[in-house]
């Protein structure tokens, strides 16, 4: 794992929007950009602890995309060697998405990876509501090893597109609330397409892009538009704080390459 580099790894992944096997407009295989992601663990040599996937896992009105889904995520798991932990977003299926792992009983739930928590919950709705807050500030009493991750879909924030600015967890004030204070290292979250960071009541807030596609930043304040760029984050525990490091998919090809020399 990456213990030996001095820093924990997190692959943090985002709206996937797989669909039943057509392409998401025309384009997109959701199912096939989780399979580029094996490769690059393969070919970058990554070691994470975990791979947490933070919503929008298919297409709404593709309920028949979950089983495919739990073997891509299967194959994922396999490839990394270390779990995948999936929250579920606004346009997913709550009862189909029950095959997933980890899904059957509840849509959040805790989960430990060695001296690591985290805490998945269910934004599915925009929200998280009061018994799954209660749940949460329950969990968040207690410390746990070297800290606690928790990963939503809604981020608690709002994005600086004018189309997506209320587009935020609606009870983010109460979350934050739930979190500060707590051994709560970084919060994982998705659902706007495209990259943002920011630090909310101390503690630091990834909101990762999309593996589907990008929002295209300058679409007008009353339009939302995606290009063709499938993105994914690396979140790196430091034992002086968080970084995340964005990456893409398709990166254009090296002018150079050269072995590092000492």
């Amino acid at each position: 794992m990456s213990r030996a580099t001095g820093r924990l790894t997190v692959l943090h992944l985002s709206d996937v929007h797989a669909t039943s096997g057509e392409l998401l407009y025309d384009a997109v295989d959701g199912i096939e950009r989780l399979r580029r992601v094996e490769t690059y663990i393969r070919d970058a040599g990554i070691t994470p602890e975990a791979i947490v996937v933070t919503g929008d896992l298919a297409q709404r009105g593709h309920p028949d995309a979950y089983p495919r889904l739990r073997d891509a995520f299967d194959r994922l798991a396999d490839a990394a060697g270390v779990p995948v932990l999936t929250a579920l977003g606004n346009h997913d299926h709550p009862e189909a998405a029950r095959v997933l792992r980890g899904h059957r009983e509840s849509h959040h739930r805790v989960e430990i990876v060695d001296d690591l928590r985290f805490v998945v919950l269910d934004s599915s709705s925009g929200e998280l509501g009061r018994p799954q807050l209660d749940w949460l500030r329950l969990v968040l009493r207690s410390s746990h090893g070297i800290g606690t991750i928790v990963a939503l879909h809604h981020a608690p924030l709002g994005s600086p597109l004018p189309t997506l600015a209320k587009a935020g967890l609606r009870d983010s004030a109460a979350f934050l609330d739930a979190v500060e204070g707590t051994d709560v290292r970084v919060v994982l979250a998705g659902h706007f397409h495209h990259p943002l960071s920011a630090t909310l009541r101390g503690i630091p807030i990834s909101v990762g892009p999309s593996l589907a596609y990008h929002q295209v930043m300058d679409a007008g304040p009353d339009r939302v538009s995606g290009h063709d760029l499938a993105m994914f984050s690396l979140v790196h525990l430091l034992p002086e704080g968080v970084t995340v490091t964005n990456v893409g998919l398709d990166s254009p090809a090296p002018i150079f390459s050269s072995l590092l020399t000492r």
